[in-house]
C-alpha cells in the first residue's frame, strides 16, 4: 500500500518545543500514523529551538514578503519527525515561550505569525514543494486555524482540523482581515467572524471538512453552552463531521521498565519495585518518609481551569486525614503563592517544585500514590494516561478525556476488577474532597489498591487505536473528495 501523505499544521511539537499537550500529540502521532501507511510531514515555526535541532536541511520553499519579512521552508529530520519548518526569523527567531513576550502577554503580532503558518501550509496543500503534495491537511488548535481557510480559498486538499483547547481562539481585529489575505466575504457568520472579531480557531471549525476532538467526551460536551465557549451552535451545526479521538502517550518514551529517569524500573509483574521511587521521591520533594500516607501527587498547570484553586481549598481535610501532596507545576501567580505557602506552613507534609521539569515528571508518576486531576473541563489530558501506565492512581474530575479514560472504582467496577481510578462530581471543592478521602479509603485497603494499580498498568494508552481511527478518517476523506 502507497503511504498516504498527510501534512500536519502544528504550532509546538516535542521533544522540539513544548508548552503543553499539544507538542506531546502532535510529536508522537506522526510514528503511530507510520504504522498504519500514512506518512505525515510536520510544518512548524522556525523558532530557535527547532532550527538548533535541524540535522541537514535543504530549502524547498522561497517567499520574499512574509509579513514584511522574507522567509523559506526547510526540509529536515529530528529523531523521528520530518519536518517543514517555516524560517522566517521575523517572526519566530525570537527566545522562551512561543506565543509570549518577556513581559508575560501575546506577541502583538500573533495573528501574522500563524497565519504565515497557515498560508504556508495552504501553498504547500496545492504544489509549492516541488515533488510533494499532501492529501490531506491536519491542523491543530487556533495556531492553525486559517489553515482551513487558506486551503479552501486556493483548492487545495481536504482539511481535518483538531480542537486540543476550545477555550484558545487566536482573535485578531476585523480590520486585519486583507493584512491576513482573507477576502471580505469571509468575514461573517458563515466564515471566520467571532463576535465582531476574526477567530483563527472559528475559521478552522468552519472551513474544515472534518473536525475531531482529543476525546469523544470532549465532543460531546462542545456542543453545549456550558463547554462550548461561544461555539457550540456552529459545532452543533457541524455535528454531521464532528468526532472525538482519544489522545495516547507514546510508551516508549513512557515506560516505567526503562525509564532512565526513575530510581528503580518496574512493571506490572514488578511492582514491588516501584516502592523505591515513592522513597526517592519523597527524599527529593522533601517529604516525611511515610509509607502509611497516601502520597497524591499534581504534574499541572497552576490554574482554575485544572482545579488547582479546588485543591488548596481542600488540602487541610487532606493534611488532616494523614496525606502528603507533591506538586509540579507553574502558571497563576496566585496559586503558584498559594502552594508555596502551603509547602512552608506543611513542612514534610507539602512539597512544591514550581516550573517544569520533564525528569522530575517522570519522577513523580513513577512514585505518588495517587494522581490529582481536578479540572474544572479537560479535552483529554495526558497525565492520567502517564499515570495509568505508572501504576499511580488518578482520581480526576469528571469531564471530557478524564471520564472516557478513568474507571471509577464504585461497587460495580470494584467488584467486576475492571476500576482503574476515582472519578469526582461535580468539579467543586466537595467534589474533589469527597474523591480523596474515597481515594485514601481505598490506599488503605492494599488488595483493592494494588488492583487499581494493575488495572491502570495493564489499560492501552498507546497511540496504536487512535493512529487506526486517524488512518481510516484521512482515508475516508480523500476516498469522499475523489467520488
Amino acid at each position: 500500500m502507497i503511504p498516504l501523505r498527510v501534512l500536519a499544521v502544528a504550532s509546538e511539537v516535542f521533544p522540539l518545543i513544548k508548552t503543553g499537550g499539544l507538542a506531546d500529540v502532535t510529536g508522537a502521532l506522526p510514528a503511530a500514523l507510520a504504522r498504519e501507511k500514512i506518512a505525515v510531514r510536520t510544518l512548524v515555526p522556525g523558532y530557535p529551538a527547532v532550527i538548533g535541532a535541524l540535522g541537514r536541511t535543504r530549502v524547498v520553499m522561497r517567499r520574499d514578503d512574509v509579513f514584511s519579512g522574507p522567509a523559506r521552508v526547510l526540509a529536515g529530520r529530528a529523531g523521528d519527525l520530518d519536518l517543514l519548518v517555516l524560517d522566517a526569523p521575523h517572526l519566530f527567531d525570537r527566545p522562551g515561550n512561543p506565543y509570549l513576550g518577556p513581559d508575560g502577554n501575546d506577541w502583538p503580532d500573533n495573528a501574522e505569525r500563524f497565519a504565515a503558518l497557515c498560508q504556508t501550509a495552504g501553498s504547500i496543500g496545492i504544489g509549492a514543494i516541488k515533488g510533494y503534495q499532501p492529501a490531506v491537511i491536519h491542523a491543530h488548535d487556533w495556531q492553525a486555524g486559517l489553515a482551513p481557510a487558506y486551503a479552501r480559498l486556493s483548492g487545495g486538499p481536504p482539511t481535518v482540523m483538531t480542537v486540543h483547547n476550545l477555550a484558545f481562539h487566536g482573535r485578531a481585529p476585523a480590520s486585519m482581515m486583507d493584512r491576513l489575505g482573507l477576502p471580505p466575504e469571509m468575514f461573517g457568520v458563515d466564515g471566520v467572524e467571532f463576535h465582531g472579531a476574526i477567530s483563527a480557531l472559528k475559521a478552522g471549525l468552519h472551513y474544515a471538512d472534518r473536525i475531531t476532538t482529543v476525546s469523544p467526551g470532549y465532543a460531546a460536551e462542545i456542543q453545549t453552552a456550558a463547554f462550548g465557549w461561544g461555539f457550540e451552535g456552529l459545532l452543533r451545526h457541524r455535528t454531521g463531521v464532528l468526532s472525538g479521538i482519544l489522545n495516547g502517550i507514546d510508551t516508549t518514551v513512557w515506560n516505567p521498565a526503562a525509564d532512565p529517569a526513575i530510581k528503580a524500573g518496574y512493571d506490572v509483574r514488578t511492582i514491588d519495585r516501584r516502592a523505591a521511587n515513592t522513597v526517592a521521591l519523597r527524599e527529593r520533594m522533601g517529604l516525611s518518609p511515610d509509607p502509611t500516607a497516601p502520597l497524591f501527587g499534581v504534574i499541572s498547570r497552576l490554574t482554575d481551569q485544572k482545579g488547582m484553586d479546588l485543591l488548596l481549598a481542600c488540602l487541610p481535610e487532606m493534611l488532616a486525614d494523614g496525606g502528603q501532596l507533591a506538586v509540579l507545576g507553574s502558571g497563576d501567580p496566585a496559586l503558584e503563592a498559594g502552594f508555596r505557602r502551603a509547602a512552608s506552613e506543611a513542612a514534610g507534609r507539602v512539597g512544591v517544585v514550581i516550573g517544569y521539569d520533564e525528569a522530575l515528571a517522570h519522577q513523580m508518576q513513577a512514585g505518588i500514590d495517587a494522581l490529582l486531576v481536578p479540572s474544572r473541563f479537560e479535552p483529554c489530558g495526558l497525565t492520567q494516561l502517564c499515570a495509568l501506565r505508572y501504576g499511580a492512581v488518578p482520581v480526576v474530575s469528571r469531564v471530557g478525556g478524564l471520564a472516557d479514560t478513568v474507571i471509577d472504582a464504585n461497587a460495580a467496577a470494584l467488584g467486576a476488577g475492571v476500576a482503574t481510578g476515582v472519578q469526582c462530581a461535580p468539579s467543586s471543592v466537595d467534589g474533589l474532597a469527597e474523591g480523596m478521602r474515597r481515594a485514601a479509603a481505598l490506599f488503605r485497603d492494599r488488595a483493592a489498591w494494588r488492583r487499581l494499580m494493575r488495572n491502570g498498568m495493564a489499560a492501552d494508552v498507546s497511540w496504536t487505536a487512535p493512529a487506526r481511527q486517524y488512518a481510516m478518517l484521512f482515508r475516508h476523506l480523500v476516498e469522499t473528495r475523489a467520488a
